[in-house]
């Protein structure tokens, strides 16, 4: 295997990391249900201290074609080109403590030097446990806290905090194999995945950030703001509710999803949230094709149409 050292650079500040930290990861590119994962790791940005300390080599993992960059015409000449960044930082929480993120787009090639590039900094900084969060699209409702599926070897996070845990086979994050590849060498790592409400998986979900960044607190300790957001999802929950509100058959819909997740939750010989006995359940396209029809028709009365 290549050299892992030859995809990323240390910078000046990286000599002054402490030991010991938590490492918190979250890549965008793939199944970012509700926007979780770039909503969590640009708030941390938007809201923290952070400097960088290590940063990757795009154009050795990163498929431009695949995931073009933007770049900004202004009316005779281009502006503003923002290269996709994948970078380690030492950050500060609410009340200073520091901890490293890794975030930024998730690696489209050299997966297995990408990994051994992470666990080669992890080992540098002596890192104390490594915590991640991904999301997935589930026929959950959006009045019921968001759950969670929990992985790696923290078996108490695991046991008090997991609500799904299936038997079965998914298409791989590359944090999944670092998750995997710390595991291996006995080193502590949590995954987490958010079971975001199908209807909103294609949305800016601010509760989806919000778990994720109280999932990382029970693993990390961490304290986070999140007044800003929390006021942000409050109104997005209101308009929501009241889109269900004036939408008999949506209504219906979400009814049939709060009764399945209380049912699962409350312990009866359902094996999971997603089916009755008879796998009676409105599907995701169901539920996202009548909420499209409903904004649809909102839609043309605000611009004095007739439905």
């Amino acid at each position: 295997m290549r050299d892992p050292d030859e995809i990323y650079t240390l910078t000046s500040d990286a000599a002054g990391v402490p030991e010991g930290l938590h490492l918190v990861a979250g890549l965008t590119g793939f199944a970012d249900a509700g926007g979780a994962v770039s909503q969590f790791t640009e708030y941390l940005l938007a809201t923290l201290e952070h400097e960088v300390i290590a940063e990757f080599d795009a154009d050795l993992l990163l498929d431009y074609r695949a995931r073009r960059p933007i770049i900004y015409f202004d009316q005779d000449h281009l502006t503003d080109y923002q290269p996709p960044r994948l970078r380690l930082y030492l950050a500060r929480d609410e009340i200073g403590q520091p901890f490293l993120l890794l975030a930024g787009f998730e690696p489209d090639f050299r997966w297995e030097q990408f990994t051994a590039a992470v666990l080669d900094l992890v080992s540098r900084f002596t890192v104390s446990s490594t915590t991640w969060v991904h999301a997935i699209p589930m026929p959950v409702p959006h009045t019921r806290p968001i759950g969670v599926t929990v992985s790696g070897n923290r078996t108490d996070l695991i046991e008090s905090m997991s609500v799904w845990r299936p038997h079965t086979q998914v298409p791989a994050n590359a944090l999944h194999l670092v998750e995997f590849r710390l595991q291996e060498i006995g080193a502590w790592t949590i995954g987490y995945v958010l079971l975001i409400p199908h209807y909103l998986a294609d949305t800016e979900y601010p509760s989806a950030a919000l778990s994720a960044l109280e999932s990382t607190s029970a693993s990390t300790g961490l304290i986070f703001p999140t007044d800003r957001l929390r006021e942000k999802n409050r109104e997005f929950i209101g308009r929501i509710d009241e889109q269900v509100g004036e939408n008999p058959e949506l209504a219906k819909l979400v009814g049939t999803l709060e009764e399945r997740y209380d049912a699962y939750m409350e312990g009866n010989t359902l094996r999971s949230p997603l089916t009755d006995e008879d796998g009676a359940l409105p599907s995701a396209d169901e539920i996202a094709a009548e909420l499209e029809k409903f904004l649809a028709t909102r839609r043309g009365r605000d611009d004095g149409q007739q439905p």
